[in-house]
């Protein structure tokens, strides 16, 4: 009897042992790396919260989780990259992001960590997927920033051939991605892809949903939402058709060496009046995305506003925390600019400041910002202000384009095992 006791108790642990490991398996070798299934649960959970909250309909359960693998697939290759690279978030860096989320949400660290713990997850590993986000955009703004440069050539042919637009659309987007090395077949069957997908956007189905379930566009879980854009910062091909577009159309699947994308216009705004009053100012941005609400960045940047009260740094703190990426490795610094060129909001708060006054929070649609007036003056808009406009247009177009470049030539470069 005692035997049989021994022999079953034994079989429970042994059956108890298993399920754990089959709740913790591998569901992907990258490279030198693991992506385990409790990442990809929590992902998978996060991002059904974003779908529930937003109020769109959710990819079926085997869609949703390839979507969020490959995602996570290019996440750790970005990371190893970055390891490689030598970049580096500190603790501390990770420790001030985290007390700055739970100042956004009234709550203090072991609050945040009780509410994680409670939702069944690991603490250390919410930690650590922020520190691994944070370590992509690095590499990736990083390698990007490194590889892009502006000739005064190309200033030259954009400003031939272009008027200084400063309008802005509103853009959705669908990629259909073809291989780095895309053979005949790769690229036809892509085409059959793009077409069936917007053949059912003519039948009326949502884009929202479509981008979520067939894009290969680093935003297809939100819906393919890309934003508002400046239009000469976009690719050549997607503006000249935007330009010419009507709110709520769509193009046809549109030939790049990426693939084949889909647009949609849902709203633009006409910003090309010149006015002869420019500005100068320092500029930190706290932006609004799936994993920073607008709740939480008004707290950052009411956390920052308070630091500079108290005699913080301006020019520091755009440079450790700002996202906006053109501006934010200068200090801040936004150059000479007119009231209009970052939109009607922005350019009523720098208005309606002093020389060296600091603003408030403000919000708009890209997140939080907070403006610090430098200088002001009235003057027509000089050859050299047009050359500033046109080299910032070029130089954003160019990093997107080689962001996604990259990310396309390390995934094909990435020895990927998946486990699913």
């Amino acid at each position: 009897m005692k035997k049989i006791i021994i022999l079953l108790l034994s079989c429970q642990i042994l059956t108890a042992q298993s399920q754990q490991i089959l709740l913790d398996e591998i569901v992907a070798v990258v490279d030198e790396s693991v992506i385990m299934r409790s990442e990809l649960d929590r992902s998978v959970a996060s991002i059904t919260k974003q779908f529930q909250a937003s109020g769109n309909q959710l990819p079926p359960q085997d869609i949703l989780q390839k979507q969020v693998l490959e995602r996570l697939i290019i996440q750790d290759i970005q990371v190893q990259r970055a390891n490689l690279a030598g970049v580096r978030v500190s603790d501390a860096e990770l420790e001030s992001a985290l007390a700055r989320i739970g100042q956004q949400n009234n709550i203090t660290l072991d609050q945040m960590r009780q509410t994680v713990e409670q939702d069944g997850f690991s603490f250390a590993a919410f930690r650590e997927d922020m520190r691994k986000e944070m370590l992509a955009e690095r590499v990736r703004y990083g390698y990007a920033n490194s590889q892009v440069k502006v000739s005064e050539h190309e200033i030259d042919l954009f400003l031939a051939d272009n008027e200084l637009d400063q309008g802005e659309v509103e853009v959705n987007h669908i990629l259909i991605s073809t291989p780095q090395e895309a053979g005949p077949d790769d690229i036809q069957k892509a085409k059959q892809k793009a077409d069936s997908v917007y053949s059912q956007l003519q039948q009326g189905e949502s884009f929202a949903v479509l981008a979520a379930r067939n894009s290969d566009g680093q935003n297809a879980l939100e819906g393919g939402r890309l934003g508002w854009r400046p239009i000469n910062q976009l690719p050549t091909l997607f503006s000249d058709q935007l330009k010419i577009m009507n709110i709520g159309e769509t193009t046809r699947p549109i030939r790049s060496p990426s693939g084949f994308h889909i647009l949609q216009l849902t709203d633009k705004r006409d910003e090309s009046a010149k006015l002869v009053q420019q500005f100068n100012a320092l500029h930190l941005m706290i932006e609004t995305n799936p994993v920073i609400t607008p709740k939480e960045g008004m707290q950052i940047a009411n956390d920052l506003h308070q630091q500079i009260v108290d005699g913080a740094d301006f020019a520091e703190l755009a440079e450790e925390h700002s996202d906006d990426h053109a501006s934010a490795p200068l200090g801040g610094d936004m150059g000479w600019f007119e009231q209009n060129a970052y939109g009607d909001r922005f350019g009523n708060v720098v208005v309606n400041l002093s020389d060296g006054e600091v603003s408030r929070p403000f919000q708009t649609e890209a997140g939080w910002h907070i403006v610090k007036r430098l200088n002001s003056r009235e003057t027509d808009v000089s050859e050299e202000f047009q050359r500033n406009q046109a080299s910032r247009a070029i130089r954003e177009r160019k990093i997107q384009e080689e962001i996604e470049s990259w990310v396309r030539q390390i995934r094909g470069e990435a020895f990927v095992d998946i486990r699913l």
